[in-house]
């Protein structure tokens, strides 16, 4: 399971927004950050804080990756051919544990990660419990058989707050889904705006 289960809702609140899109986050309440010093009056925010905030919420909303886990994904992506945000969306979305969130096997990334690491996942009919394990076009996942009466699986394919995304194509009757196309920026139902050309400057200066 990962660190930040337990805490994922700080992760809204320090960037003051609910990158999730989920009812309960405290930014539905409450939009200033945590601590004690969360409610002062913020400032004009640098370039370098923008590019750093762009890179921690698209970190963040995959289930906080580290930072080694996502520079690592991230210069994969700038030696593809093509435009390196576009590529790193991409890589970003063929992780296996998005693919289970985005099916709506579950209802958190985190979630995901943890079903998918305890092996309630195939891939190809092969199980596989790597959440990182990148999929490809093409490629079917399902639950398997023993896990498909788990409560918090019956319970997120009935969440109205967010849709499978058509780049997924997903039969919730059989707890199978097929990753169709890898998407694009556009093609991906974030609840909030990411800006991975702002990633993109980052790391040129970092």
């Amino acid at each position: 399971m990962t660190k930040r289960t337990s805490a994922k809702y700080k992760i809204d609140r320090r960037m003051g927004e609910n990158i999730w899109g989920r009812p309960k986050s405290p930014v539905n309440r409450r939009e200033y950050g945590p601590g004690q010093h969360g409610q002062r009056r913020k400032g004009k925010m640098s370039d370098f804080g923008l590019q750093l905030r762009a890179k921690q919420k698209l970190k963040g909303y995959y289930g906080d990756l580290t930072e080694k886990q996502f520079r690592r994904i991230f210069s994969e992506a700038e030696r593809l051919r093509g435009d390196t945000g576009e590529q790193l969306i991409g890589l970003l979305e063929r992780r296996l544990d998005a693919v289970v969130y985005r099916a709506k096997f579950v209802a958190t990334i985190f979630a995901a990660r943890q079903f998918v690491n305890h092996g309630h996942v195939t891939v190809n009919g092969q199980r596989v419990n790597i959440p990182s394990y990148r999929v490809k076009e093409g490629d079917v996942i399902e639950v398997r058989d023993k896990s498909k009466q788990i409560a918090v699986v019956l319970e997120a394919t009935q969440l109205p707050e967010r849709d499978v995304p058509d780049y997924i194509e997903a039969d919730h009757s059989k707890m199978k889904a097929t990753f169709v196309r890898t998407p694009g920026l556009s093609d991906v139902p974030y609840p909030v705006m990411m800006e991975p050309n702002l990633v993109i400057e980052y790391y040129a200066q970092n």
